[in-house]
């Protein structure tokens, strides 16, 4: 049974300055205050899943723990048909301990050579937890095919390689605002919002 938030404080359980941009903007309308395990100088747990589900769980948790508050974990990556779903839950680790994405990228492409197959996917899995164990999951999925010299600055990690279906522009090139209405966050979201937030 999906749990309603009626709290009204939430730690998002990540150290990505982006990605707590994305969700914070994503909840703006429900007036929730908002705060980073950063922020509250929470650690970040070793992702040792074997799905995004479970690893998005593994931070939501841990969070909610340590702060007391409910929390907010998304695990989310790029997934290749090609490269058998690769990089999949180590798209962060293929970046390196700097988060070089322009590295992360060109080895996406170089591993793809010559292949004819370009399609891939952006999955996000959301967990939100509370300190007493309860946790709901949602997750998300956006389809594309990778372009290759990437192209625009805006979004992060994979963004300017990925050329969402039905779009001319790919995420790195889209407008904030857009992106955050298509984007795979943007669908688990709907459903957390939907069963969370929304329900009866």
């Amino acid at each position: 049974m999906v749990r309603r938030f009626t709290a009204s404080r939430l730690v998002v359980a990540s150290h990505n300055e982006g990605k707590v941009r994305e969700i914070a903007d994503l909840l703006a309308p429900f007036a929730i205050d908002i705060v980073s395990a950063a922020q509250l100088d929470l650690p970040e747990p070793e992702e040792t899943g074997d799905t995004f589900v479970a690893n998005a769980v593994l931070k939501a948790n841990v969070a909610a723990q340590a702060s007391g508050l409910p929390a907010l974990a998304d695990d989310s990556g790029l997934a290749v048909e090609a490269l058998g779903g690769a990089p999949g839950l180590y798209s962060a680790r293929w970046a390196g301990p700097d988060r070089d994405f322009q590295m992360a990228m060109a080895q996406v492409q170089e591993k793809l050579g010559q292949t004819g197959n370009r399609r891939a996917y952006f999955v996000s899995a959301l967990a939100l937890a509370w300190p007493d164990g309860h946790v709901d999951c949602f997750e998300g999925r956006i389809h594309g095919n990778l372009i290759w010299p990437p192209r625009g600055n805006d979004g992060f990690g994979y963004d300017p390689m990925f050329l969402p279906d039905g779009y001319r522009q790919t995420f790195g090139e889209m407008p904030y605002a857009e992106k955050q209405q298509i984007s795979h966050r943007a669908v688990a979201f709907q459903k957390l919002i939907d069963g969370c937030f929304e329900g009866p």
